[in-house]
Protein backbone atom coordinates (compact mmCIF):
# COMPACT_ATOMS: atom_id res chain seq x y z
CA UNK A 1 0.00 0.00 0.00
CA UNK A 2 1.41 3.22 -0.97
CA UNK A 3 0.62 6.48 1.13
CA UNK A 4 0.54 9.56 -0.20
CA UNK A 5 2.28 12.63 1.27
CA UNK A 6 1.56 15.97 0.33
CA UNK A 7 3.94 19.21 1.85
CA UNK A 8 1.57 21.58 2.63
CA UNK A 9 3.41 25.15 3.52
CA UNK A 10 1.42 27.46 5.87
CA UNK A 11 2.88 30.65 4.81
CA UNK A 12 -0.70 32.20 4.71
CA UNK A 13 -1.23 31.49 7.94
CA UNK A 14 1.39 33.92 8.88
CA UNK A 15 0.32 36.80 6.94
CA UNK A 16 -3.02 36.33 8.68
CA UNK A 17 -1.83 35.99 11.99
CA UNK A 18 -0.17 39.40 11.22
CA UNK A 19 -3.20 41.34 9.90
CA UNK A 20 -4.76 40.32 13.01
CA UNK A 21 -2.59 41.27 15.30
CA UNK A 22 -2.05 44.75 13.44
CA UNK A 23 -5.59 45.24 13.55
CA UNK A 24 -5.93 44.45 17.17
CA UNK A 25 -3.20 46.79 18.26
CA UNK A 26 -4.41 49.77 16.12
CA UNK A 27 -8.03 49.08 17.29
CA UNK A 28 -6.54 49.30 21.10
CA UNK A 29 -4.19 52.07 20.24
CA UNK A 30 -8.00 53.77 19.25
CA UNK A 31 -9.33 53.26 21.90
CA UNK A 32 -7.05 54.80 24.27
CA UNK A 33 -6.40 57.73 22.16
CA UNK A 34 -10.16 58.59 22.82
CA UNK A 35 -10.02 57.58 26.10
CA UNK A 36 -7.49 60.15 27.09
CA UNK A 37 -8.03 62.86 24.83
CA UNK A 38 -11.56 62.96 26.34
CA UNK A 39 -12.82 64.06 29.77
CA UNK A 40 -11.70 60.70 30.90
CA UNK A 41 -8.55 61.33 30.55
CA UNK A 42 -8.11 64.11 31.67
CA UNK A 43 -9.48 63.38 35.44
CA UNK A 44 -7.34 60.13 35.40
CA UNK A 45 -4.27 62.03 34.81
CA UNK A 46 -5.41 64.69 37.12
CA UNK A 47 -5.96 62.20 39.44
CA UNK A 48 -2.64 60.11 39.13
CA UNK A 49 -0.79 63.04 39.41
CA UNK A 50 -2.22 64.26 42.79
CA UNK A 51 -2.15 60.69 44.14
CA UNK A 52 1.90 60.81 43.58
CA UNK A 53 2.40 64.33 44.56
CA UNK A 54 0.80 63.16 48.11
CA UNK A 55 2.66 60.14 47.89
CA UNK A 56 5.56 61.97 48.10
CA UNK A 57 4.55 64.97 50.87
CA UNK A 58 4.44 67.73 48.34
CA UNK A 59 0.79 68.05 47.44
Amino acid sequence: MHTATTSRTEDGITTAEYAVGTAAGAGLAGLLYVMLTGGFGNQLLSTLFDHVLSLLGVG
